[in-house]
C-alpha cells in the first residue's frame, strides 16, 4: 500500500477530531505516539517498504484519538497510545529492514556490474598498452625535434646575452661620459652633478646660457636612462638674511626643475629640497668660499630609481 492510500484514514481521524464539540483529552503518551505517527507518516520510505505495518499504525492511532475525543480515561487512552506506539516502530523497522535487504541486493548488482567492468578494463588495457606503444615512437621522434629546437634556441639566447650585454656595457660607458662631462662625482648618496654659482644670473634664480646647456646635458642623460631619477638641491651662502638665503636656493633648485620638465623630463621623476645656507662644503669666511656654497646639487638615483635622503 503506498502513502496516498493512508491519506484517506488520515483524513477521516482529523475530520472527527473536527466535529466534536468537546475538546479532547490527551496524555504524555498519547502525545508521543502522535509525534512518532507525524514522523513515521513523513517517512517516504515507510510508505514504500512498510505500507501493510503502517495500514495497521494508522488504525491503532485512530482509535487512540477517538478515546481521547471521547474524553475516556487516562488508563485507556494509554493503552491505545501505547499500542499505536508498538505498531508504529513495528512500521519503522519493518523499513529498516526492508532497505537493508534492498542494499544487499543493490551490492550483488554492483558486484556483477564491477567483474563486467574489469573484463572491459582489460580489454582497454591491452588497446591502451598498443595506443601508448605508438604514442612512445611519435613522441620519441617528437623529443628529437625538440632537443634540436631546444639547442637551437640556447645558441639564439647566447648571442641575445652577449648582445645584451654589450649594449648595456655600451650605455654604461655612454654614462660615465655624459656623467664626466657634467663633472659629476661619485658620494655615498650617489652620483652628484654640481651647477655652481656662476650658471645662474648673480644674486638670481635663472639660469645661463652655460647653465642651460648643462641641464640640457642632465635632461639626455635621464631621456636615455628611463629608471633614474634626480633629487634636486640648492643651497646658499651665509650672506644675508636667512630666510632670504633659504627662499633662493629654493628658487635656484626650482629653476632646474623647470628646465629638466621643458626638455621632457617626467614631472614624477625629479624631486626637489632647498637647504639655504645648510650644508656648506667650504667656509663662508672669504668670496671664494662663498661662491663654492652657492651652488645646486643633482643626485642621480640608482637603476631602482630611488635616491638616497640627506
Amino acid at each position: 500500500m503506498k502513502k496516498t492510500q493512508l491519506a484517506p484514514i488520515v483524513l477521516a481521524i482529523a475530520a472527527f477530531l473536527a466535529g466534536c464539540s468537546s475538546t479532547p483529552k490527551t496524555t504524555s503518551l498519547l502525545d508521543q505516539a502522535r509525534t512518532d505517527y507525524m514522523a513515521a507518516q513523513g517517512n517516504p520510505d515507510v510508505a514504500t517498504y512498510a505500507p501493510f505495518e503502517m495500514k495497521l499504525a494508522t488504525q491503532a492511532m485512530a482509535q487512540a484519538n477517538v478515546e481521547a475525543n471521547d474524553r475516556g480515561s487516562d488508563e485507556k487512552i494509554d493503552n491505545l497510545a501505547y499500542l499505536a506506539k508498538q505498531k508504529i516502530a513495528l512500521a519503522q523497522e519493518v523499513t529498516k529492514r526492508k532497505m537493508a535487504e534492498a542494499e544487499i541486493a543493490n551490492a550483488g548488482k554492483e558486484r556483477d556490474q564491477l567483474r563486467l567492468d574489469a573484463r572491459t578494463n582489460e580489454a582497454n588495457a591491452a588497446k591502451l598498452s598498443a595506443e601508448k606503444a605508438t604514442l612512445a615512437a611519435q613522441q620519441a621522434q617528437s623529443n628529437a625535434a625538440q632537443s634540436q629546437l631546444a639547442a637551437r634556441q640556447a645558441q639564439l639566447d647566447a648571442a641575445n646575452a652577449q648582445r645584451q650585454t654589450q649594449e648595456a656595457q655600451a650605455r654604461a660607458a655612454q654614462l660615465e661620459a655624459q656623467l664626466a662631462e657634467l663633472a659629476a662625482k661619485k658620494t655615498a648618496r650617489g652620483t652628484v652633478i654640481t651647477l655652481g654659482d656662476v650658471l645662474f644670473g648673480t644674486d638670481l634664480s635663472r639660469l645661463t646660457t652655460d647653465g642651460m646647456r648643462s641641464a640640457q646635458k642632465l635632461a639626455n642623460v635621464l631621456q636615455q636612462n628611463p629608471q633614474r631619477n634626480v633629487l634636486i638641491e640648492g643651497f646658499a651662502d651665509s650672506t644675508g638674511a636667512a630666510d632670504y638665503n633659504q627662499g633662493l636656493s629654493e628658487r635656484r633648485a626650482g629653476a632646474v626643475r623647470t628646465a629638466l620638465l621643458e626638455l621632457g623630463v617626467a614631472r614624477e621623476r625629479i624631486d626637489m629640497r632647498g637647504y639655504g645656507e645648510s650644508f656648506p662644503v667650504a667656509a663662508n669666511d672669504s668670496a671664494a668660499s662663498r661662491q663654492l656654497n652657492r651652488r645646486v646639487e643633482i643626485v642621480l638615483s640608482d637603476d631602482s630609481g630611488k635616491v638616497i635622503a640627506r
